[in-house]
């Protein structure tokens, strides 16, 4: 297959899952699980192809594949490039990790309406698929809205009142800030670049008066409400409700993502530092890692606490592509990656916690490290990788960030990313330490692990966060081809 069928293919095959999925039902579970199980292995196949393919040339953008053209210069296109790649290794192979923790963790809890869930989980990976390959800002919003309308069922999945409020603030925000703002500032690009294709050093260069480059970067900034800059940040936490599997989901990260691709391909890191409004929304983002961080601190319920920790490592993304330099760039992508693996590890253990235990808070776990040695060993590593220690991958990533803010001088955004570090800490530590070490419920009361397929995935996103910490390189590699980073 060549690379137009690769991109065609990557974005329809999960909705080919989707709808087969759905006529399996709620009477053939093995026959639509073993339908998502392989359909999320093709789709990781067809990617790893495509990065075979990236491989092989050194253009930063590959030739666009145009599906439509509903206006004249405005098109529905997919192209290959370096970030974009890694954002849809990263969601193809967790997807299929994911899908087998779901076999374990929906069965193991007695969910319901699962053929519903499984098919509304293939349509986001789709969503995510067509943001990850978006040549232009159209394409890429389409993807964007779809994202957010397909993972709304997710999130009502339990139907009761308090997930429905949920999602009404789920959809909600997200819609209200991409229309009201998101959309203002692709019309208003389209209007001074007269493009919205994503470009090496970007289109903005030349075109755009200080004060508008100033207006779109935080339309686009707050527009993009999945990257959950404050005071546009509650949606994470309410979504909360959703089954485990929908809260470890990507969305969160496609909307750093898009962030991080916006200031490359858009703006370009040389007229991004010149952009008036880029160091006040540094500070906004530097105040999102550190007000979330110390709201997890306060926060007894696990997934909470979770969301909240979510909240500030995504601003570490944000903070990464406003420093608008190599190391900034380079570490913003690495950081998707790294806190990926991270944090899906402790939202898997979070839910093999619910599954056998029927324990959600804090304050009730003491002791369960005896019983769940896996998960709660599980937990603790992947705590490291997100506060940023060894044998975590997040080292990697804050040390790029670190980097990034000495070399733009900027030491109070280096004094946050160590002060939010030790706020990690604080934050997550304590689960562990209060499971092997408190005194509680253990092998005594019959606890034991959580199913197979739970313990498995967990496994392997532990293990991910531990190579991604020993063998950083290929991705440092693929993300120093995006254009317009030296």
């Amino acid at each position: 297959m060549n690379t137009d069928a690769l991109l065609a293919a990557v974005v329809a095959l999960p909705l080919v899952g989707a709808l087969l999925v759905a006529a399996c039902g709620e009477r053939r579970p093995n026959l639509r699980e073993a339908v998502t199980v392989v359909t999320a292995s093709l789709v990781l196949a067809l990617v790893l192809r495509l990065l075979w393919a990236e491989s092989e040339t050194t253009a930063a953008l590959s030739a666009p594949l145009v599906l439509a053209e509903p206006w004249p210069g405005v098109t529905i296109a997919l192209a290959v490039e370096p970030l974009g790649l890694l954002f849809a290794l990263v969601a193809s192979f967790l997807w299929l990790v994911t899908s087998l923790y779901a076999i374990g963790y929906m069965r193991g809890h007695g969910e319901t309406n699962q053929t519903r869930f499984y098919a509304f989980f293939a349509v986001a990976i789709s969503a995510a698929m067509g943001i990850a390959f978006a040549a232009n800002l159209f394409t890429l919003f389409l993807f964007y809205e779809a994202l957010s309308i397909g993972t709304f069922p997710l999130v009502t999945h339990a139907g009761t009142a308090e997930a429905r409020r949920a999602g009404r603030a789920y959809l909600g925000i997200l819609l209200g800030t991409s229309i009201g703002f998101f959309l203002l500032a692709l019309v208003w690009t389209w209007a001074i670049a007269g493009t919205l294709d994503f470009t090496a050093g970007g289109v903005l260069a030349g075109r755009a008066s200080p004060f508008a480059a100033s207006a779109l970067l935080v339309l686009f900034l707050f527009g993009i409400g999945k990257a959950g800059l404050m005071p546009f940040h509650r949606w994470l936490p309410a979504a909360m409700v959703a089954p485990t599997p929908v809260s470890a989901l990507l969305h969160a990260k496609a909307g750093v993502f898009t962030v991080l691709k916006i200031c490359v391909y858009i703006f370009g890191a040389d007229f991004l530092s010149q952009v008036p409004a880029r160091e006040v929304m540094m500070y906004v983002a530097a105040a999102t890692v550190l007000l979330a961080s110390l709201v997890a601190l306060r926060k007894d319920n696990l997934k909470v606490r979770l969301a909240y920790s979510t909240v500030s490592q995504l601003s570490y993304v944000v903070l990464g592509a406003l420093l608008a330099n190599s190391p900034g760039f380079i570490g913003g992508g690495m950081h998707i990656l790294m806190h990926a693996f991270g944090k899906i590890t402790l939202f898997f253990c979070a839910g093999a916690i619910l599954v056998a235990t029927h324990k959600t808070e804090v304050s009730d776990m003491r002791g369960l490290g005896r019983a769940m040695p896996v998960t709660m060993g599980a937990f603790f590593i992947a705590s490291l990788s997100i506060i940023g220690l060894p044998p975590g991958g997040g080292l990697w990533s804050k040390w790029l960030l670190a980097l990034a803010s000495v070399e733009a001088g900027e030491f109070v955004l280096l004094a946050t990313l160590l002060l939010s570090s030790l706020l990690n800490i604080a934050y997550l530590l304590p689960v562990p330490l209060r499971a092997f070490f408190g005194k509680g419920e253990g092998r005594d009361v019959g606890l034991r692990e959580a199913p197979g397929f739970c313990l498995a995935a967990i496994a392997v996103t532990t293990a991910g966060c531990v190579a991604l910490f020993i063998w950083p390189d290929a991705a440092q590699r693929l993300l120093s081809a995006m254009g317009g980073v030296q």
